[in-house]
């Protein structure tokens, strides 16, 4: 059999182009895989350079299996394959050529959200009646807790809060700084104004702060455990302000039915505590729900608080327009350079390597 070796350096860099191709292939999309189909000038090159070794006549090794001194050994394989080298690395040139030409590309999707934006601002009852126990610890703590809790399930949202009790301010104006607003919340607590319920001047407060907004959704989440006893504005005035300003109203009534421990007078800095009816003006809360488009929930415990939140959050979830595009990145340059160094280097070895052994 001649020529047996000769045929070894052609394996192997068929075997290389081989491990290149399954890897573009695993790892990359081809923009032109049809060009793959040029991998056939591999097998047309081996038959030219064999074919043109037949018709020189091949004087190199013979296996034969006449007598152990013919067979072909290791040693003698090695020096038949040295010859064949570079031929061999023109084939791997091929070979990584075709794989350039099929262009592999990698490709990455990437969205562009557009966000539908949403503007809320929660207006909170700081009125000392917040520090009753029918909640744990009490009206106050609770209602910050899942406040808390609502702002940060909403990233995308601008986020602002107001307080009141016989007069309303503004604790945190509209930001997307999530923990700016959670901060702002955690440090709410009575006695910070003049006593009393002001929920129109807590309602028209809120307004005042959405009236500019330009977002396509304006939310105001009013929460109170009383009767609108203070104030210069009244409720359903502010809420037919809130009305020409296209904000929704969603307000919440927080309180047990019945009678709860209730702070009922203040010694020094403590309050004292005694069993009194719980009365919330359901009737104007509705009436602002109604004005508005929004709706009135009652909350008598703390898991029902959440639940509100929760309702209202899937209410005004964020809406998105979303613009997905595929991101594509030419990979064939490593193949490129490959196959002009394997060129280059099939150049050195028949110039210089190769003719200085034979």
């Amino acid at each position: 059999m001649r020529g047996l070796a000769t045929l070894i350096p052609h394996l192997l860099a068929i075997l290389i182009y081989l491990i290149g191709l399954s890897h573009a292939a695993q790892h990359f999309e081809f923009e032109s895989p049809s060009l793959l189909w040029l991998g056939a000038l591999i097998v047309l090159n081996i038959g030219l350079r064999f074919y043109g070794q037949s018709n020189k006549g091949f004087t190199g090794l013979v296996w034969s299996w006449e007598s152990p001194e013919s067979r072909l050994t290791w040693k003698n394989m090695g020096f038949q394959c040295i010859p064949e080298i570079p031929y061999a690395l023109r084939t791997l040139t091929i070979g990584m050529l075709t794989i350039a030409a099929a262009r592999p590309q990698s490709s990455s999707s990437v969205e562009d959200l557009t966000r539908e934006g949403i503007d809320i601002v929660l207006s909170m009852d700081l009125s000392a009646s917040m520090l009753s126990k029918d909640f744990d610890p009490n009206r106050l703590e609770a209602s910050k807790v899942v406040a808390t809790n609502f702002v940060d399930d909403r990233p995308n949202d601008r986020i602002g809060v107001v307080a009141y009790e016989g007069e309303a301010f503004t604790q945190i104006p509209l930001t997307t700084d999530q923990r700016i607003v959670m901060n702002g919340i955690s440090e709410l607590r009575t006695g910070l104004l003049e006593g009393g319920t002001a929920i129109g001047m807590g309602l028209a407060t809120a307004v005042n702060r959405l009236k500019t907004s330009e977002a396509e959704s304006k939310v105001i989440i009013l929460l109170t455990d009383g009767v609108n006893n203070a104030g210069k504005i009244e409720p359903l005035d502010a809420a037919q302000l809130a009305k020409l300003n296209d904000i929704r109203v969603y307000t919440i009534g927080v309180g047990t039915i019945g009678k709860a421990r209730s702070p009922v007078a203040k010694v020094g800095n403590q309050f004292q505590y005694d069993w009194v009816e719980v009365e919330i003006d359901e009737t104007v809360l509705r009436g602002i729900a109604k004005v508005t488009g929004g709706r009135y929930f009652r909350a008598t415990n703390e898991e029902k608080l959440a639940s509100i939140y929760t309702e209202i959050d899937e209410l005004e979830k964020t809406r998105f327009n979303v613009l997905r595009y595929n991101q594509k990145t030419e990979e064939f340059l490593p193949f490129g350079i490959a196959a002009v160094l394997v060129f280059f280097l099939e150049f050195l070895l028949r110039q210089f390597a190769i003719r200085t052994l034979i």
